[in-house]
């Protein structure tokens, strides 16, 4: 595996206070002890240095390039991804993938993993601050990355005095710091979120022939950014008034409906609730937070029909939930979802017959987030709803799916 090299420009070249164009994204200048920082090979893109990369609201440096720089010695594993660069009074060691630094045998969290960039091995700016004690910071003004580094200052031995009129040694005046720019706070990853929506989706089923209706939705999700497993869970409950397409002789309303025989039956207009709980285990399979999972899904009525319980798989986008607008989606198929009920009127021929109603049900989400920075809550909005396919014993297929608006906060 390549690691880059580091090299400065000449002395007494300055860098200028140039506008390096939009906020953070994709490749930025590092500016080191006011110097230039180039990866090798020195490559300029937009007379701009290819040397750091923004990627999902973290900051990466060249590792070698930046270590050597700060008078450090870098050593890579046979593997090519352990790398540790050593200087007087520190040991600073990272792996390709591993979210933690070893600072002088302690290991110490990092928000990101080091990872590897065509074939260069990049790390969070974390590492110079925490390992070797250099200032790192963000310049907006410059779109910029700055690192200073002040070594510690080396005392020299007292000069001796002369033997016929002794003096004091003089005292060597401390070398004044470098002013240093002020940093800009980085934004956390997220570790749970939880969301409230109101929709008004389209909604048809046997009760009710197309129409809208009132739904409340709420997410919550458990996913550090650490860990490779996720935990989402959406609840859903739909409510609406039934059809009035059927009029007696005395001019009252009444519900038709289709029965599971084929037939049509009648109901006085009531007002029908259907509430779903989708539970999901998820495991990270890409990044930004792309998911495949297992799901359980449990479905029920206030008018009687049996509960639905189901086992599924799919895949879901989680949002990011960084600065500025992002997306998420999600699929989840249920093939088999059941439940089971009784005949219960006694004049009934089927009475105290058992039967199963069987549904296939497809959830789709997609929708997109609006987060400031530094602020919990954000906007978020997008299209979902849930398709229900008759299998076995139930009148017709469901369908509840439109747009929605809510609220989420981040934790």
């Amino acid at each position: 595996m390549a690691l880059c090299a580091c090299a400065t420009l000449a002395t007494g070249t300055r860098a200028s206070a140039a506008n390096f164009g939009a906020p953070p994204s994709g490749d930025v200048p590092i500016f080191f002890d006011d110097q230039h920082v180039y990866a090798s090979p020195d490559v300029l893109t937009h007379a701009r240095v290819l040397a750091a990369l923004v990627k999902d609201g973290e900051i990466y440096v060249p590792l070698r390039s930046m270590f050597e720089a700060l008078g450090a010695t870098v050593t890579v594993s046979p593997d090519g991804r352990t790398v540790t660069a050593d200087k007087p009074g520190a040991r600073v060691s990272v792996r390709v993938g591993d979210p933690h630094v070893v600072i002088n045998g302690e290991s110490r969290p990092l928000d990101v993993p080091p990872i590897v960039v065509a074939g260069v091995v990049l790390v969070p700016v974390r590492v110079l601050s925490e390992g070797l004690g250099a200032y790192v910071a963000w310049l907006p003004d410059r779109r910029a990355v700055v690192v200073r580094y002040v070594p510690p200052a080396v005392v020299p031995p007292p000069t001796p005095a002369p033997t016929v009129a002794p003096t004091a040694a003089p005292t060597a005046a401390p070398t004044p710091a470098p002013p240093l720019p002020t940093a800009m706070p980085t934004e956390k990853s997220y570790t749970a979120f939880v969301q409230a929506a109101y929709s008004r989706p389209n909604n048809a089923n046997e009760f009710v022939a197309g129409g809208f209706c009132d739904s409340f939705i709420v997410n919550v999700a458990y996913a550090p950014i650490r860990s490779k497993f996720a935990v989402k869970a959406d609840a859903r409950q739909d409510t609406y008034v039934t059809s009035n397409n059927a009029v007696d002789a005395f001019g009252n309303h009444y519900t038709q409906f289709a029965t599971i025989d084929g037939g049509t039956a009648f109901t006085p207009v009531f007002f029908a609730r259907q509430t779903t709980l989708d539970v999901r285990l998820e495991y990270q399979v890409a990044a930004p937070r792309v998911y495949v999972g297992l799901g359980y899904l449990h479905a029920s009525t206030n008018y009687g029909y049996p509960a639905l319980d189901a086992v599924g798989f799919g895949i879901e986008k989680l949002p990011d939930l960084r600065p500025g607008i992002g997306v998420y989606g999600s699929v989840f198929d249920y093939p088999s979802a059941s439940g089971t009920y009784s005949v219960g009127a006694p004049t009934s021929p089927d009475a105290g017959a058992s039967y199963t109603q069987r549904y296939a049900i497809l959830t789709y989400d997609v929708g997109a987030t609006l987060v400031a920075r530094h602020v919990p809550v954000y906007l978020f909005g997008g299209y979902g709803g849930n398709r229900y396919t008759v299998k076995q014993n139930a009148p017709i297929g469901q369908t509840h799916s439109g747009p929605y608006i809510g609220l989420g906060v981040k934790i």
